[in-house]
């Protein structure tokens, strides 16, 4: 557990604790779910985090509904797409990601999240600290990764598509997808 530091506890105020913390869950792939159970792990752990920064247990919400599902756009992600309603009718004062960037790896629905949350006062919580993306710095920031995720799928996507001959004979898309987990 990442211990919770000082400054991120001044960004949080009543009104960010009488609210819902939502914490969004996801691996791209249903190989990623049954393989990699320590990532899995991970994410539900940052809800020890909420805990420790104020919030009452009863008030954390889990969304873990797009197990399996790619974070490329939010066609058939029902989960993300009920966490951005939630953040819009301003239920939610804490939104959290392991990496939260990943909540979107396009770079269009990430800054529709972030406006969103802006506009509602609500902070966002992955393992590198709590940002607020009303102010300058940490939304900078936050676009920083929403970008560098973005590309990192571009990059991933373009090497797949430059291969002049797969590994083996038997190499399929669902191997490639298993062997670079951020794929989808």
């Amino acid at each position: 557990m990442i211990p919770v530091q000082p400054s991120a506890l001044q960004k949080i105020t009543a009104r960010h604790l009488s609210r819902q913390a939502m914490l969004y869950v996801r691996q791209s792939t249903l190989h990623q779910v049954l393989e990699n159970t320590e990532s899995t792990a991970r994410q539900y752990g940052l809800r020890e985090r909420a805990i420790a920064l104020g919030w009452e247990a009863s008030r954390i919400v889990v969304i873990d509904q797009d197990l399996g599902q790619s974070g490329a756009s939010v066609v058939d992600r029902l989960g993300f797409q009920h966490l951005v309603a939630e953040v819009g009718l301003g239920h939610v004062g804490l939104v959290m990601g392991l990496e939260v960037s990943r909540l979107a790896r396009s770079s269009l629905d990430w800054h529709h999240l972030l406006e969103i949350c802006t506009m509602t006062e609500t902070l966002i919580l992955d393992e590198d600290g709590l940002y607020d993306p009303a102010t300058f710095n940490d939304r900078l920031l936050l676009g920083l990764k929403g970008t560098m995720s973005e590309a990192e799928l571009h990059v991933r996507k373009s090497a797949l598509e430059r291969w002049d001959s797969p590994p083996s004979a038997t190499w399929r898309l669902e191997d490639a997808v298993a062997y670079w987990p951020g794929l989808r």
